[in-house]
């Protein structure tokens, strides 16, 4: 207890020197929104000048906050797509005195996932939780909404509990890249997507059915593949589709890493992208793997994983502050960048 009491003291005499409480001082350096902006400033200028750095334990006792943020992390390790938006979660929370708890399951078990969440709630360890790939009907949801546990969905479910989210256009996704090769002649289309059972995974198949009826086409399951993404697999389905008479002309790939594995087949077969068979991929922009780098450069609708992590984490510590989840709900356009990957059906 004698430590608890000297990192009051401190926090107490940095207070008395800018002349707040010491309430307010830590709600300004812990970005709580309530707190006015000449405050914030005030509060941060005089820290620097000061060299005074918060101490995490008077902060939580002060602003009963556990100073930390759940994510659970598959044993796989979630590929590049997680490390890039834990990346944007920690250029976030950089000088937050917040840190982020990580908690492995095994890939896909809901109910290892679930009995994490319920441990977190009750260890009183995070202040609010981090929810990936959400399903259709997403009984994590459920489970927080009941737990009471501030939480946000990066992606979005259809379940009937109200819940903050933020999502990309999903159905765009693959909508725009399709009607570009339909209004290009394209007839014979290939979709690689992501694993079924998953929110954006619907959204995507939806995308790209609607823009196939809109030309009076019907979806041949042959040339729709649902499989976790990753080069290898994208490779041998577009090997096997290339190697037939009536091959598709056009392919629309859930990720960077997938649309590799369609260049690669095409050229074993010795057909030239861009010209034989044209390519759109979803880009999540990572700086290792550039769209601009692939040869000819790819086509790409463009979100940024890192830049979802970092909103997700603001808004993630908003609710925590008190913001209703109803203004915490956003859906990011995606774009739509043509390169060299495209062209009209031969």
């Amino acid at each position: 207890m004698q430590m608890k009491t000297a990192d009051i003291m401190k926090l107490k005499e940095f207070a008395e020197q800018v002349g707040l409480s010491p309430t307010t001082v830590s709600r300004a350096l812990g970005g709580y929104p309530e707190v006015r902006q000449e405050t914030r400033e005030r509060v941060m200028e005089a820290a620097r000048r000061l060299g005074y750095r918060p101490n995490a334990n008077a902060v939580r006792l002060v602003t009963g906050r556990a100073g930390a943020i759940g994510v659970v992390m598959g044993r796989s390790g979630g590929g590049h797509f997680f490390s890039e938006f834990m990346g944007g979660m920690a250029a976030r929370l950089e000088g937050q005195e917040t840190d982020i708890l990580v908690s492995v399951a095994i890939d896909n078990n809901l109910d290892e996932e679930l009995a994490i969440f319920n441990r977190l709630a009750a260890s009183g360890k995070v202040d609010g939780i981090v929810v990936h790939s959400p399903r259709p009907a997403d009984e994590r949801v459920a489970l927080l909404n009941r737990l009471g546990v501030p939480f946000i969905v990066h992606g979005r479910s259809k379940t009937s509990f109200p819940h903050a989210w933020l999502d990309i256009d999903n159905r765009d996704v693959t909508y725009r890249p399709t009607m570009h090769f339909l209004e290009r002649g394209h007839r014979r289309i290939a979709l690689i997507n992501g694993p079924k059972g998953r929110t954006f995974v619907n959204d995507r198949e939806q995308g790209f059915t609607d823009a196939l009826s809109e030309y009076g086409l019907s979806p041949d399951p042959k040339l729709m593949m649902n499989e976790h993404f990753s080069e290898e697999t994208a490779f041998r389905f577009a090997r096997a589709l290339l190697e037939q008479p009536s091959r598709p002309t056009a392919f629309v790939a859930g990720a960077m890493m997938t649309a590799q594995g369609v260049y690669r087949a095409a050229t074993q077969l010795g057909l030239v992208i861009g010209k034989d068979v044209s390519v759109i991929a979803h880009d999540d922009v990572f700086p290792y793997l550039t769209p601009e780098s692939m040869l000819p450069p790819l086509s790409t609708t463009r979100s940024s994983m890192r830049m979802a992590g970092m909103r997700v984490t603001e808004l993630l510590l908003q609710i925590i502050s008190g913001r209703p989840i109803q203004e915490c709900q956003e859906l990011w356009p995606v774009e739509l960048i043509l390169r060299q990957s495209t062209g009209s059906a031969s």
